[in-house]
């Protein structure tokens, strides 16, 4: 997932640097940051398996501090995602607003994309300010991420891009 995150941040930057590119360039570097705090959050995962996997030197710990201990990572890999999850949002929004922009990418699509995004930054502030358990509204906003991607293997596909920008046509 975090390659493909790395190959996503590219192609979209080339899809909506005629836009802008700096704007473009924030969109990718937001895609990437959030994989590596993906990767981040993985490797807390990957803590509560080294300590549930029976070595040696965990015998000094009782049961119930390894279950105390793996829960602390399995709520650190749950804080750091949320982080994740916002920085993925802002992405989306940025790129909802270039799409928007774009003139090439229907409106309504660019919109979408900025509903999701804005589910995502809603559900990470949520998580974070709640006391107990919150809403997840990105199940909800989610349909511009879905539609980009259709669009883009539709109809993105015949767009092309040469040296003065990008162009509408048959590639």
């Amino acid at each position: 997932m975090i390659a493909l995150d790395v190959v996503v941040a590219w192609a979209l930057y080339h899809v909506f640097s005629p836009v802008s590119k700096s704007l473009s360039m924030l969109a990718a570097c937001l895609r990437l940051v959030y994989a590596g705090v993906f990767m981040v959050a993985i490797g807390q995962l990957l803590a509560v398996l080294r300590l549930l996997s029976g070595d040696d030197y965990l015998s000094v710990l009782s049961a119930d501090q390894l279950g105390a201990q793996a829960l602390l990572e399995i709520n650190a890999f749950t804080d750091v995602w949320t982080l994740g999850l916002f920085l993925f949002g802002l992405h989306l929004l940025v790129i909802g607003y270039l799409a928007y922009r774009s003139g090439y990418v229907p409106k309504l699509l660019g919109v979408l994309l900025a509903i999701a995004g804005l589910g995502y930054v809603v559900d990470s502030i949520g998580a974070v300010l709640s006391r107990g358990s919150w809403t997840d509204v990105a199940s909800f906003t989610f349909v511009g991420e879905f539609l980009l991607a259709l669009w883009l293997l539709i109809w993105g596909r015949r767009l092309t891009i040469s040296e003065s920008g990008l162009h509408k046509g048959l590639s």
